[in-house]
């Protein structure tokens, strides 16, 4: 145990690296990519985005299988089987890629014809970027089992690697696009799908060289196809309700009120995926320890870990949120040279839901990698697909277009709930020690933490010295309230002597 959380912590540690320099460039690339293509454009390339990510409905569902299914051979030491699983995996995708392809072709053509809300002399533009942005898809779906391996074994250093090298790469293509005489939006899906497919080369190169099992063999293993399939299919549903929430949403905002909102809806949502990276990465080192004590038999530290998980997550996320709620139009004004209207307040909620969604994460990867995910995914998934019916029926009575991230945030609690007490059947998870330890404890952390901010936010002077002030605040209050309220003594001496670790040196 001590060795995995040794190990938990040093991946986190290097993708935490990777994180901050993702999200700076990530950040400035999006300024610049706003600026050179407009409001318009960027809105353009946003929902036709959305429209090819609906199909991730289809691949999505068998991305989670492929990943799941190595990591649970990793963790019962089959050596021999792992390569019969990601041949087959292999093989699935390229099925997959096909499926795709047909399917999205002509149903993006008839959105970008009959249904978007688009100046028409933009339409031709919109075709091409339709026609980059599936290839782009399709690049990444066949990178899915190289992915899953590297994660698998829990090697973050060339994980992180290659994801600087894909924040370097659209970095390139922003500049490139800003100084074009061309026509940017078309460039701009263009050279994206260059940078799409030199990452996955590089992924390909990386697995080939490092991992025996990543040796392509055309195989066709009949049970192991019905088992990742059978999977994969009770996994859709849950796929098919997260893809609908967050894309459905998007064109949901474009129906209502056009491509201006969605670029607002579109910065902000960079803005919280920015802040999220953070937990991503956390999760990123966790994910495999949970499935793979799962697959080992060791029950009792899986839930140990789970419930860890669930708190450290929150707290990570906390600790970055807090200060960016407080500051958000200020950050934003900081970041973009022209902030789309709304953007504001879509930031805000978007990271509220980020705060809500972090604590469930460790509970999602724990039902997964038990493969008996059918009650799981019927019920959760079908509360998650209420967000598309519900947010539609608020839209058409006159709500503001933000509604469609509140009912998220709304539909999100309830489904913490709801996958508590269904994994106390499938796992043994107590759903009253969860709520005491972990839930309670965040709730009060929150309460805590927001007391100082408030009080002092009405003090703060103008300008660049009261954000420094505000930042040092939310920052020192959220942190204080993680130490001495969310963690136990041990993890707070632990914590202690981590951070003191350098100065001691």
């Amino acid at each position: 145990m001590q060795q995995n959380d040794k190990r938990i912590a040093k991946n986190t540690l290097m993708l935490y690296f990777r994180m901050l320099f993702m999200m700076f460039l990530g950040l400035f690339t999006s300024r610049i990519v706003l600026d050179a293509l407009g409001e318009n454009d960027y809105g353009v390339y946003n929902v036709i985005g959305g429209v090819v990510s609906m199909f991730s409905i289809i691949s999505g569902a068998l991305n989670a299988a492929v990943s799941r299914f190595i990591t649970f051979e990793m963790g019962k030491g089959s050596e021999a089987h792992l390569n019969k699983v990601y041949s087959t995996a292999v093989t699935i995708q390229l099925i997959l890629a096909l499926i795709v392809v047909l399917l999205a072709e002509p149903a993006g053509i008839w959105f970008i014809d009959n249904k978007m809300t688009i100046d028409p002399a933009r339409i031709p533009a919109a075709r091409w970027v339709l026609q980059f942005s599936l290839l782009a898809f399709v690049v990444n779906l066949m990178s899915v089992p190289q992915m899953a391996s590297i994660t698998a074994h829990e090697n973050m250093s060339a994980y992180a690697g290659i994801g600087i090298l894909d924040g370097l790469l659209r970095f390139g293509v922003a500049l490139l696009i800003k100084y074009s005489a061309t026509d940017r939006l078309i460039l701009y899906s263009v050279l994206m799908a260059v940078a799409v497919l030199i990452v996955r080369l590089a992924y390909g190169i990386y697995c080939r060289r490092h991992f025996e099992e990543c040796r392509y063999r055309p195989v066709f293993d009949g049970r192991l196809i019905r088992e990742m399939f059978s999977f994969a299919g009770w996994n859709f549903i849950g796929v098919t309700a997260g893809v609908l929430r967050d894309h459905g949403g998007n064109i949901l905002v474009n129906l209502f009120a056009g491509t201006a909102v969605n670029a607002a809806r579109g910065m902000a949502l960079q803005l919280s995926n920015a802040v999220q990276g953070f937990v991503t990465n956390f999760m990123t080192a966790v994910n495999p320890q949970i499935t793979k004590s799962y697959a080992a038999g060791d029950r009792e530290y899986m839930l140990s870990l789970v419930r860890k998980a669930s708190r450290m997550s929150y707290y990570l996320l906390f600790i970055i949120v807090l200060p960016v709620l407080f500051n958000t139009e200020y950050l934003m004004d900081l970041w973009l040279k022209d902030v789309p209207g709304q953007s504001v307040s879509f930031a805000r909620l978007f990271l509220v839901l980020s705060l809500s969604e972090s604590i469930s994460n460790p509970l999602m990867t724990s039902a997964l990698a038990t493969g008996s995910i059918r009650r799981y995914q019927s019920v959760v998934g079908g509360l998650i697909m209420l967000n598309l019916p519900v947010s539609y029926v608020f839209l058409k009575a006159g709500a503001p277009p933000e509604v469609t991230v509140a009912v998220a945030i709304g539909i999100s609690q309830i489904c913490f709930f709801a996958r508590l007490a269904i994994l106390r059947g499938l796992l043994g998870l107590s759903p009253r020690q969860f709520i005491a330890r972990v839930y309670c404890n965040v709730l009060c952390v929150t309460a805590a933490a927001l007391v100082l901010p408030f009080l002092m936010c009405r003090f703060m002077p103008e300008g660049f010295g009261g954000f420094c002030l505000s930042l040092a605040v939310c920052v020192v209050s959220a942190s204080l309230s993680v130490l001495f309220i969310g963690c136990s003594r041990d993890e707070r001496r632990d914590m202690i002597t981590m951070l003191l670790k350098p100065f001691r040196r």
